[in-house]
């Protein structure tokens, strides 16, 4: 097997650009597929081509049988798998890198320039340098989400199309002419069909989780930004509730002695036509009393 120290030192670096669930989803990458897969499986089927026989002794036949049983390695089918299911990954990283330096390149600038905003918050980055996966970013994770969920599910229906069944037989009973006999054909041998057959459900269950993370994590972000446009729209209307009635100067205090209720102002024909009715409310009193 090849190094698989520079791709991981790749996504390595996703860790911090991701969300929980896809910090998971890097842990079930690296130690259950890259990991076995560099360690175990590489052992287990690199005897497939030496320990392949036929009983025949027909030129080319037991290659024939052999290409036939297996159109491609299984071991180089994975890795096909894990490269291009980590391609959307790395894809997202280069896109956050360059968000996160034109972000800075910007707040820089607007540092140095004389009339800017210094104290203008970034958008994609919080106080501790954290991404923050909104805006563009979002549709980005969302797409490679997606597209990661694409490839896993086709290269698992294309390991059935390909490579055939999931079970190892021990033996097979090849009949390919040319060039192995017309009548009689070959039997074929596999060595250490049940280990393989373990192999190819493992890698099948950690695709499978693999696709499960994948879609539990778009779940998670689409609840995520729903309950965040939830929360800034609760605030928006908490902030606007507490906002201060306008107050109008000509009232003056007399509001506050009415229970807050706005009272009109008092003109100063209006206070005379008051004393005028309260002399005459007087005058028909006293008439009353003699």
């Amino acid at each position: 097997m090849g190094d698989w120290s520079y791709l991981s030192s790749l996504l390595d670096k996703v860790q911090s650009h991701s969300t929980v669930v896809g910090k998971v989803w890097m842990s079930v990458l690296f130690l259950f597929r890259i990991f076995v897969l560099g360690s175990a499986a590489d052992k287990v089927w690199g005897d497939e081509v030496s320990e392949f026989y036929c009983d025949t002794l027909e030129p080319g036949c037991e290659h024939a049988c052999y290409n036939w049983m297996f159109p491609i390695s299984y071991v180089h089918y994975w890795v096909l798998q894990i490269t291009f299911v980590s391609t959307p990954t790395l894809i997202y990283l280069g896109h956050a890198v360059h968000i996160i330096h034109k972000e800075k390149r910007m707040k820089e600038h607007l540092r140095d320039s004389p009339n800017g905003n210094a104290l203008k918050k970034p958008k994609y980055t919080d106080e501790r340098g954290k991404v923050k996966i909104t805006g563009i970013l979002f549709y980005t994770y969302i797409t490679q989400l997606v597209v990661k969920i694409l490839v896993e599910v086709g290269f698992t229906l294309g390991q059935f199309f390909i490579l055939g069944p999931v079970f190892i037989v021990s033996y097979f009973h090849c009949t390919l002419s040319p060039p192995c006999a017309k009548f009689t054909g070959a039997q074929c041998y596999i060595s250490r069909p049940t280990e393989k057959t373990i192999f190819i459900f493992f890698m099948l269950v950690v695709s499978g989780l693999s696709v499960l993370l994948n879609i539990i994590e778009i779940i998670y972000l689409l609840c995520k930004k729903r309950r965040d446009a939830r929360k800034k729209l609760l605030s928006n209307e908490h902030a606007l509730n507490l906002e201060p009635y306008p107050s109008n100067p000509a009232w003056g205090g007399v509001s506050s002695q009415y229970g807050g209720y706005p009272l009109p102002p008092l003109s100063s024909q209006h206070l005379t036509n008051l004393c005028n009715d309260d002399k005459h409310m007087d005058s028909i009193n006293k008439e009353k009393d003699t």
